[in-house]
């Protein structure tokens, strides 16, 4: 009798359901869309158009831009810029057998992140790029995510990141005098800002949310390297489910590097275990909620998958928007000569920035947001609508992604004007004001990124401190190749030519 109901399954139910999956739902769910308008590219049976995706992609990093101008979009997210030419800003593409409906209009982009009717819901990670940051703030959704949220975001408010800034400065004088033996008696000297940065930002999210050291933690950022390009190109591949379980090269790496990651942050919790000190910074208080017994305690395998995002999070951020914050002003000096001229003011010619220094660095807030604007590390978000819903006069069904192309939106000419293209931090002047869906680097919304905070007063540390000991400018061995890793980065790295002051 189970052999019979097997083979009815195979013969009768399973033909009917992957022809109503991968051909009658997604020809719906098109019609569905075309009578409101809407559009996009044909959609292969089975992969959409993931492969699209990845063929213009490697299309566009093939070659750098001829200059280094900021009209980025089509280098960055080619398949938006292609298709919304093409299309309109709202068009429908595919993903599998997952649509995605590709919104850029402010208005709809606040109703989807600020909604707390539970309609959009985060879009989790698949199994295989999950490994990067495990069952972390990042992935997680629902009841999970809240608790998550609830323990970690005291670790990340503004009074206790305060309290972190003379370390972020030790964290910068070290950096900034391996660049002046690195100069040696030169008067000019060249550095790869993206590498440099990339180990400041791992010293300080060690130092101020593990109570560890960059060389500590060395290790652990050297996997996670490795693993960020293993997951990137799955996050550019349909999933095909069970795949992570075969013994392929790619995928026994996977293995490997998670394991050894793992490990390594067991050790790093068992050493902290017993430290009442580390109270002061996120491991503490996840291993302090844990030890209490209260509600909102973590279990050890969850510490394990914080730990891997705030190593990967911490770092990325932080590294590739300083280096995006130091090449504009290489390029604009006139913009650098009034952000130091400002640092000087405030902080004078060597003393170090205070936590209340940096509320008076107006021109350099302005500069740190116009690069958040310009070149935010996030380029786009996605949610998941989880039932049908209305938004604005579209209806749009259950089950479909929601892209929505940041980097797209903060470069639109008609929500930022003529001039969205250029470097231009006066449109920050004086606290001015900008609709919640036009700019958005960190999100908006109760997902906002928690370490949002730690991000812009450690990029503002560093900013200020780089500002009084060098001029600086762009090298003629700089390419500008902005791309889509993880995070917005420059493909072959950030030359700039420094002059001690």
């Amino acid at each position: 009798m189970a052999l019979i109901y097997l083979f009815f399954f195979l013969l009768v139910i399973l033909p009917f359901y992957l022809l109503f999956r991968l051909l009658l739902l997604p020809h719906r769910t098109r019609l569905h869309f075309r009578r409101q308008n809407i559009h996009g590219p044909p959609r292969r049976l089975l992969s959409g158009n993931a492969a699209d995706i990845r063929a213009v992609i490697a299309r566009a990093q093939c070659a750098p831009l001829p200059s280094f101008h900021h009209d980025v979009v089509r280098r960055v997210i080619p398949h938006y810029g292609e298709w919304s030419a093409q299309f309109g800003r709202c068009f429908l593409y595919w993903f599998g057998i997952r649509p995605r409906l590709a919104v850029a209009e402010p208005d709809l982009v606040r109703a989807v992140l600020v909604d707390s009717t539970g309609s959009f819901e985060k879009v989790g990670f698949n199994p295989t790029s999950r490994q990067l940051f495990g069952e972390g703030l990042v992935g997680l959704k629902g009841k999970k995510w809240a608790h998550h949220r609830r323990v970690i975001a005291p670790a990340f408010n503004m009074e206790r990141i305060k309290c972190w800034v003379p370390a972020i400065a030790t964290s910068t004088l070290s950096m900034l005098e391996k660049w002046e033996v690195q100069g040696g008696s030169s008067s000019e000297f060249e550095i790869d800002v993206h590498k440099e940065f990339h180990t400041f930002s791992a010293d300080v999210i060690s130092r101020v949310a593990f109570g560890s050291s960059y060389e500590e933690g060395k290790r652990i950022f050297q996997l996670q390297d490795e693993q960020t390009l293993l997951v990137s190109l799955a996050l550019r591949t349909v999933y095909i489910p069970g795949f992570r379980f075969l013994p392929t090269k790619k995928n026994k790496k996977r293995w490997r590097l998670n394991k050894e990651i793992r490990s390594s942050l067991q050790k790093l919790i068992e050493v902290n275990k017993n430290d009442c000190e580390n109270s002061k910074n996120l491991l503490g208080l996840m291993i302090s909620e844990n030890r209490s017994g209260s509600e909102e305690k973590m279990g050890i395998e969850e510490i394990i998958d914080e730990c891997k995002t705030f190593y990967f999070a911490g770092k990325e951020t932080t590294a590739n928007f300083l280096t995006w914050v130091i090449l504009l002003l290489a390029l604009h000096q006139d913009w650098q000569n009034k952000a130091r001229e400002e640092v000087t003011y405030v902080c004078g010619h060597s003393e170090h920035p205070n936590a209340e220094d940096l509320g008076n660095l107006k021109i350099v807030n302005m500069v740190v947001k116009e690069t958040l604007r310009l070149y935010p590390p996030a380029v786009a978000l996605n949610r998941i609508t989880t039932r049908d819903v209305k938004l604005g006069s579209l209806d749009v069904p259950a089950g479909t992604h929601i892209y929505m192309p940041t980097l797209a939106i903060h470069h639109d000419v008609e929500v930022w004007g003529a001039d969205a293209n250029e470097f231009n931090p006066l449109r920050f002047a004086d606290g001015k004001g900008h609709h919640l869906g036009a700019f958005f680097p960190f999100g908006i919304g109760p997902t906002i990124c928690v370490g949002q905070n730690l991000a812009l007063v450690e990029s503002k540390v560093a900013l200020s401190m780089i500002l009084q000991r060098f001029e600086f400018d762009v090298s003629s061995s700089y390419v500008h190749a902005p791309m889509l890793l993880m995070t917005l980065q420059p493909q072959y790295g950030a030359q700039v030519l420094f002059r001690r002051i």
